[in-house]
């Protein structure tokens, strides 16, 4: 395994510029990739990876920034589902698992942890033999794997115990549980950490590109014709395969394509809240069932997230809205259990995402296939749609392997299962130092600690901003958890070209911030500023697009129903072009 170089896979302006001009040249003799990959969520950087480090020439275009759309919009949860269990979908339970263990252990184990759940027990006698040996099997499940389960395994608890770990509950609420564990991820910045390590071994990635049509040479796709969003210029990209990992967008995509043998997907919405952690006290999250699916009360950091919905979307897929009666919807469940009711008042973010289900004659999106397909509609595409964030590798693997059989020469197999995430390498021995860190940083050993949880063995990069601007040390105005040095470090490393995809992504201030943000705007566009060449007009462009994105956002959550919501939230256009 090779050692990460100092800045090794950093996405800055330089290295965007860089990747472009590779991307031109592909139309030269002989200079055209093997593998073309569009979609920049948790699935294409995935393909990305995994194709690069076959040893295959790797390009990866992205409309809007990575994981902008379904990827970073997630319960956060790396999970079999239990509730796949029920529905005995074992095949699906066990890959998930597979997955967890290996995400936990051996991948990212710095950005991915264990975190405790309780089952809550409704019924005497009855439910606790049924719950308890579902429970059980999910766990043996977890032991075949032959990686590391990364989690503990689940006990039982009886009524005081439950309330003992969670006192917040209603007295009466439960005769008991069973806490077990699953995995837990920041979404958006597993995704930055795995487009930088393809980045890192050779793959071509530039985000605010967006295909606007496939290049042809009779049945067969040659490549794709690119726009580049900051500045409007076009051109093309040619690759002996393109694979399309576009989620939500599939149908759209494939459609410049053909009309025949088409994957059909289902966008279905969920939205989750997030509160303070102190509005109730629990050590443990909870998963509620409900009349349609299941709802998860997750600890994240100092805050709760709540979630999910799962209801049908025909609307705008950039943007999904939560209504009004989304949000209330959440709440008088969650109520349902708690002594202290949550109000709207206690609410400090909402996000809306779509999950790309495969289309089928169910009315139902809640019981819609989380299985993924990967098909060949015409010769030189590949398209790859449905899964779950949790088996994203496996799903790459498959489009790759897909890609690569009707290429000449033989390409060797998968072996992501073996290639840490940047960061990940180091992490443990970087954790155990990390009050030597502090002393020789002079950054707070809480603030090491929480650079450890998002960059890893990378820390010392971040760090070495401060040491040459220890004001970069101070955190950010609004949002004490993140400091100014992870606003340039987004811009420098993790490929960030505008304000928001700091709030909403490389940090998760749009949601865990009172004011979602705003005060932190104007330090961040002058951080970023400097990175990318800013004028004072793009700074204040960019400042007054982020607080309109807001009070957008705030309006849609008032809105009666679907409709409404997303025509307020649309009342905001995106950002680009930069200049």
């Amino acid at each position: 395994m090779k050692t990460v170089p100092a800045d090794g896979g950093a996405l800055g302006p330089e290295a965007r510029e860089a990747s472009i001009q590779r991307l031109r040249a592909t139309t030269e003799p002989g200079q055209e990739l093997d593998i073309l990959i569009v979609g920049g969520g948790i699935v294409g950087t995935g393909a990305a990876l995994d194709a690069v480090t076959r040893g295959l020439t790797v390009g990866i275009v992205e409309a809007s920034d990575w994981a902008a759309g379904t990827s970073s919009r997630s319960s956060k949860l790396i999970h079999g589902g239990l509730r796949y269990l029920e529905m005995l979908d074992f095949a699906l339970v066990k890959e998930a698992l597979q997955e967890r263990g290996l995400l936990l252990s051996e991948l990212a184990p710095h950005l991915a942890r264990p975190v405790p759940f309780l089952y809550p027990l409704t019924k005497p006698f009855i439910e606790r033999p049924y719950v308890g040996a579902g429970i059980a099997l999910y766990d043996a499940m977890s032991v075949s794997s032959g990686h590391s389960r990364g989690v503990p395994f689940h006990k039982h608890l009886s009524r005081r115990g439950t309330l003992r770990a969670a006192p917040s509950l209603k007295d009466d609420a439960f005769v008991g549980s069973i806490r077990y564990y699953d995995g837990q991820v920041d979404d958006a910045k597993y995704v930055a950490n795995l487009i930088r390590t393809a980045a890192y071994y050779g793959a071509h990635a530039v985000n605010q590109m967006a295909v606007v049509d496939f290049l042809r040479e009779g049945e067969r796709v040659v490549g794709a014709k690119v726009e580049n969003r900051e500045d409007g210029s076009r051109f093309d990209i040619r690759a002996k395969q393109v694979i399309n990992a576009t989620g939500v967008w599939t149908d759209e995509t494939q459609a410049m394509v053909t009309d025949r043998g088409q994957l059909k997907v289902r966008a279905s919405k969920g939205i989750h809240l997030v509160v303070p952690r102190d509005r109730f006290q629990s050590t443990v999250g909870l998963i509620l069932r409900t009349e349609k699916s299941v709802l998860f009360v997750i600890p994240w950091g100092r805050h709760w997230i709540i979630g999910t919905t799962d209801t049908d979307w025909h609307l705008d897929k950039a943007h999904p809205a939560a209504s009004s009666k989304d949000i209330d919807y959440i709440l008088e469940h969650v109520n349902r259990v708690l002594k202290r009711p949550l109000t709207r008042e206690d609410v400090e973010g909402v996000y809306a995402g779509l999950r790309p289900l495969l289309a089928g004659e169910n009315d139902s999106t809640a019981k819609l296939s989380r299985e993924h397909v990967v098909a060949h509609p015409v010769p030189g595409l590949v398209v790859v749609a449905g899964g779950k964030w949790t088996t994203y590798r496996v799903m790459a693997k498959d489009a790759v392997d897909e890609a690569t059989r009707t290429m000449d020469e033989r390409v060797p197999p998968s072996c992501t299962e073996t290639i840490p995430l940047l960061g990940a390498n180091g992490f443990r021995a970087a954790w155990n130092r990390r009050n030597r860190t502090a002393e020789e940083s002079g950054v707070h050993v809480a603030r090491i600690e929480h650079l450890l949880n998002r960059y890893g063995s990378m820390t010392p990069e971040v760090l070495a901003l401060i040491e040459e601007n220890p004001a970069l040390a101070e955190p950010l105005p609004g949002a004490d958890d993140y400091l100014q040095a992870e606003a340039v470090y987004a811009a420098t490393h993790e490929g960030a070209r505008h304000v928001h995809d700091v709030l909403t992504r490389r940090t998760r201030i749009s949601i865990e911030a009172w004011d979602r943000g705003v005060s932190a705007v104007p330090v961040v566009a002058k951080l970023m500023g400097d990175v990318l060449g800013w004028s004072d007009a793009q700074r204040e462009n960019e400042v007054r697009h982020y607080v309109a994105r807001v009070e957008a956002e705030r309006l849609s959550q008032q809105q009666p129903d679907d409709e409404s919501a997303d025509a307020a939230r649309l009342g905001v256009e995106d950002i680009v072009p930069l200049r």
